[in-house]
């Protein structure tokens, strides 16, 4: 039986000692850890990408804890199996006193009302519930259950991880290739460590491929008499190129899509350009990222670099117009331009400030003279005494354009910015300097 299995599973571990990856929370006087220990274990919640050892881990957490273990998959398992597994679970701690772990993998196909047969066990302790999910559970499980379970965050193996894990099964004589003699250089070991994306499966998989492609040449040969040499390009013949994990619905799109524009804002043109790539390698629709990138243009840039907005609108134009991949040319110019810009948002906490005092504020009403008068008869309701800005010096003219005093725009010191900074700190001067002298406030309203 084991013989027939992959080699991923062959080589899940067996013990604590075993595991490799996820130090954060499983490694000496973790969280994990300490539950273990103290045998205090409640239901957990395991989310992370595939590969990274949520399986692995249930195993071993069913076995040091010697409790009965059962496992199921959320997309074949219907409501009734899954209360045949409760009512089991519930006869085993009466006549036994052990305890039942209920594995679930891929816990976020069940629907709402899947997860809800589980309550009631999972709060009496009849099972110890480990859900495994590659969704973001506070989005795809039953706020009930989350407050019930331990959330536990897999982070993808490091590329140390997959060589030890790699150089493991190849040593191992009982369930890994250690019998076979496989000589695996460098090269192949660093590209599969690199070229898995820190999904454990993955990597062991290609090993087992191209170990056994490699043995059925030597087929003439008996088995210690073979040598299997693991060269670089085996190891690249023995891998697909490799899937991202990108869902265009899922968390990967909007984290990708938020360290996108985090990069930019932040003024980082190699991370903002690796996001890009990112987004583009993984079929996301390049109107979608010229969108970000124009809001980037005002948001985070403003008028620090007013040529932002006009170089990302050509871009999303371009991207109209040309399409993918040649639009991808247009993108990384206006993300490279963003990103590399003096920065200020000054524009974006005026609309913000000014939009809430329109919502909670009070009502200001038109100044008169600001009031239309291209009609019959507005001269009759007061409308006029409206100055015309360029008739007179420097194309300003003191003259009230809100019935309240308000501050909504600070220019910052940040590109051209600056230089509207102390423009406004120059009106702004002149108005202080007439309203100090009414006798020519009031000449100038008389003509």
């Amino acid at each position: 039986m084991k013989k027939a299995q992959p080699l991923a599973a062959r080589m899940r571990p067996r013990s604590l000692d075993e595991f490799v990856g996820q130090e954060h929370f499983i490694g000496p006087d973790k969280l994990l850890r300490r539950m273990l220990e103290a045998d205090r274990l409640s239901s957990l919640i395991f989310y992370g990408p595939p590969g990274t050892g949520k399986t692995a881990l249930a195993h071993v957490i069913a076995q040091h804890t010697h409790c009965r273990f059962r496992q199921i998959n959320a997309v074949a398992t219907g409501i009734k199996e899954v209360r045949e597994i409760l009512e089991e679970a519930r006869k085993e701690l009466e006549q036994t006193g052990m305890r039942t772990i209920l594995f679930v993998d891929e816990l976020h196909r069940f629907n709402r009302a899947q997860q809800d047969v589980l309550l009631p066990d999972v709060e009496e302790g009849i099972v110890i519930l480990i859900g495994a999910t590659t969704q973001n559970p506070f989005f795809a499980i039953n706020s009930p259950l989350l407050s019930r379970s331990q959330i536990f965050t897999f982070e993808p193996l490091s590329r140390d991880h997959i060589k030890v894990i790699l150089q493991s099964a190849l040593k191992d004589t009982e369930r890994g290739l250690g019998k076979l003699p496989v000589r695996m250089s460098e090269e192949a070991l660093n590209f599969l460590a690199e070229i898995s994306d820190g999904d454990a499966r993955r990597a062991l998989t290609a090993l087992e491929v191209g170990v056994l492609s490699a043995l059925s040449k030597e087929a003439g040969e008996s088995v210690s008499e073979a040598k299997i040499d693991f060269t670089l390009e085996l190891a690249q013949d023995s891998i697909q190129r490799k899937h991202l994990d990108y869902d265009a619905t899922g968390d990967a799109h909007y984290d990708v899509a938020s360290a996108f524009i985090k990069s930019m804002r932040g003024s980082d043109p190699d991370a903002a350009i690796y996001w890009l790539a990112r987004m583009l390698e993984a079929g996301e629709d390049p109107r979608f990222i010229a969108r970000r990138v124009v809001i980037c243009a005002s948001e985070d840039v403003g008028n620090a670099d007013p040529q932002a907005l006009v170089v990302a609108a050509a871009a999303l134009q371009a991207t109209e117009f040309v399409g993918l991949p040649e639009c991808q040319l247009a993108l990384a110019q206006a993300v490279t331009y963003i990103a590399t810009a003096p920065k200020s948002n000054a524009s974006t906490a005026a609309i913000s400030k000014a939009r809430e005092d329109v919502r909670q504020g009070r009502t200001l009403p038109v100044p008169i003279h600001l009031r239309d008068t291209s009609y019959y008869g507005a001269e009759k309701l007061g409308h006029k005494g409206y100055q015309y800005s360029h008739g007179f010096e420097g194309g300003w003219v003191d003259q009230q354009y809100l019935s309240e005093d308000r501050r909504y725009y600070e220019p910052t010191d940040r590109g051209y910015e600056a230089v509207i900074r102390e423009r406004m700190e120059d009106i702004r001067a002149k108005r202080n300097s007439t309203t100090l002298k009414p006798e020519n406030k009031e000449s100038r309203t008389a003509e």
